[in-house]
């Protein structure tokens, strides 16, 4: 997440083109692949170049960690259950399975998956709801 630059496709983030603006927030959701060795060069990284905060999910093991930066470093959080990113004011619930991110609002956010499950019975709702004005005789698209 990086404030202050304008919004567009990305392949990567790139500081130095950015105007070495770092992001501000970085979320890692783990893989199989990854090795410690790895995610530690990347913590070291971000810590030396200026990231605000950092959260590492494991997705396998449902387990996720954050570091914030204090006073020049990144600082493990201990406890990330309730935390509320500064930041983004999103608070994390790592107790649920999968991992529950909640809005600043509150609500929960949906996965990709249930979006497109929302998406789709209020394609099929407004579909139903313009059968049912044409069997009245009136033109859904001309309201």
């Amino acid at each position: 997440v990086v404030f202050g630059r304008p919004k567009g496709y990305r392949g990567s983030y790139r500081q130095w083109q950015e105007d070495h603006l770092p992001p501000q927030v970085v979320f890692e959701i783990l893989s199989p692949g990854n090795r410690p060795g790895e995610m530690s060069r990347k913590l070291l990284f971000y810590q030396q170049y200026g990231v605000e905060e950092y959260y590492l999910y494991d997705p396998d093991s449902n387990s996720l960690e954050g570091w914030i930066r204090q006073e020049g470093i990144l600082d493990w959080i201990e406890t990330v259950q309730d935390w509320v990113s500064p930041r983004l004011g999103i608070r994390f619930d790592p107790s649920a399975d999968p991992l529950v991110i909640y809005r600043p609002d509150g609500k929960p956010f949906v996965s990709y998956g249930e979006r497109s499950r929302q998406a789709e019975q209020e394609r099929q709702r407004a579909d139903r709801l313009a059968a049912k004005l044409r069997e009245l005789g009136l033109d859904p698209d001309a309201l």
